[in-house]
């Protein structure tokens, strides 16, 4: 399925003076796993890949299935900016001499492919909100950082600069072209962007940019967290998807199919015929795309929650799109391209990519109308709203909405759809085995 590696891995490490490779692919939960591989091995593991126990790590797989090996993507290789002697290398799961179907970036590739079996290439960017807390995860790390409305606090910022420059500067020596960071919505929560680019090199980036921010952090004392809901009474971590679609892959793209003229344009906000479609996509398969997009017990603490300290919960509940207000789902901010507001910090990123590839191409294929545009303050507002259906309250009702919507399933692949509800619903109870204080506190004296 992958096209031949133009990088030589071996020759990449004499190039460069790297020791060591990590391997990493990551399991249906968002867990990143590796093997540091010499760089005098790496030759034969480039060809035949890294061995992994794929039953210890969130697979579904058991200990009697034979290794799953980790073939590294070599085009995709990032020097680790704060150790050169390491290169980090995305792998590709294979078992038996086949891709394995259920691991997460192989799930994006095949959607890459599907989409550009139509002629359309797919390009995102995304914005990772993270917080910085103690080690422990259980403070803010900045003790003065308590403003009712901290979002670009310059003092703030200036506190925990040495952090944020430093993942701002192995950035640009990356040439992914960071564009801005700023201090977010809730005490010691941070924002950073980078130049969107095709869908598999945003998810490897994304990946990365989560392995990268929590090596800096603990370097400076931190513990940096990409959680939903950390912090009761804050703004949660989102993690917003801008996406658009090409007429090519990467420099070799010219037209952006989505940026529509004169009738094909959905209202005044300028989405061609197909992108409509696409968002329609979106919004029919929305309640099932959040078992995917908000993944865990605590994302349902971010999409349903009450008024935060700062006045906004800036995520959304309800399925809505419109215009340039980000108070809905999805916001159409100018042509050719939308923001899907929906995914959390805990997304894992080759799954983000391949369930908004998947919900759009479908969206295409059935001409899906995205409905109603909506230009109202949802915060204030949205009890207006009495045809959008709401957002899944909890892991579970997410869970069953995908399960539910066969047409989503096929499209992500019955292999994946099969494991990964496995996997999730066995999260799921055992969550609901799990004995917490506040069970005690409200029931201990009935």
């Amino acid at each position: 399925m992958a096209k031949a590696a133009t990088t030589d891995l071996a020759k990449f490490a004499d190039a460069h003076g790297v020791k060591y490779f990590m391997i990493s692919f990551t399991d249906l939960f968002g867990g990143q796993r590796a093997k540091l591989v010499p760089a005098r091995a790496i030759a034969d593991m480039q060809h035949d890949g890294a061995g992994f126990a794929g039953f210890a790590t969130w697979l579904d797989l058991t200990p009697a299935h034979p290794d799953m090996l980790g073939v590294p993507d070599a085009d995709a290789a990032i020097i680790l900016p704060w150790n050169r002697e390491i290169a980090w290398v995305p792998a590709n799961c294979v078992m038996d001499g086949t891709d394995l179907a259920q691991a997460p970036r192989n799930v994006l590739r095949r959607q890459i492919e599907k989409a550009a079996s139509l002629g359309m290439h797919v390009k995102t960017g995304i914005e990772a909100e993270f917080f910085l807390l103690t080690p422990a995860g259980d403070q803010i790390s900045d003790a003065f950082d308590t403003a009712a409305k901290p979002c670009y606090d310059q003092q703030a910022f200036m506190r925990r600069l040495d952090v944020i420059r430093e993942i701002s500067d192995h950035m640009l020596e990356l040439g992914w072209n960071p564009y801005q960071n700023d201090h977010e919505d809730a005490n010691g929560q941070w924002e950073m962007n980078w130049d969107f680019d095709d869908a598999l090199h945003t998810a490897d980036k994304h990946s990365f940019f989560k392995f990268m921010a929590k090596c800096v952090a603990e370097k400076h004392g931190y513990r940096a967290t990409f959680m939903p809901k950390p912090i009761a009474g804050l703004t949660g971590n989102g993690c917003h998807a801008h996406v658009s679609v090409w007429d090519a892959p990467g420099d070799e793209a010219k037209k952006n199919v989505f940026a529509g003229e004169g009738a094909g344009q959905t209202g005044e906000v300028g989405l061609s015929e197909q992108g409509k479609y696409f968002l329609g996509g979106i919004m029919k398969h929305a309640s099932a795309m959040a078992a995917i997009t908000n993944p865990t017990v605590n994302s349902y603490k971010r999409i349903n929650a009450p008024r935060t300290s700062s006045g906004a919960t800036w995520a959304p509940n309800t399925v809505t799109w419109t215009g340039n207000n980000r108070t809905h789902m999805v916001r159409v901010p100018g042509p050719g391209r939308f923001e899907l507001r929906l995914p959390d910090g805990a997304a894992n990123p080759y799954l983000l990519q391949a369930v908004i590839i998947a919900a759009g191409l479908s969206g295409i294929a059935s001409k899906a109308d995205p409905g109603k545009r909506h230009d109202i303050d949802m915060y204030a507002l949205g009890h207006t709203v009495t045809d959008a259906p709401k957002l899944p309250l909890n892991m579970l009702d997410a869970l069953r909405a995908y399960d539910s919507d066969e047409g989503l399933k096929e499209a992500m692949g019955t292999d994946f759809s099969a494991a990964y509800l496995k996997m999730k619903m066995l999260e799921w109870d055992d969550f609901c085995s799990h004995f917490s204080w506040w069970e005690k506190a409200n029931t201990l004296d009935i």
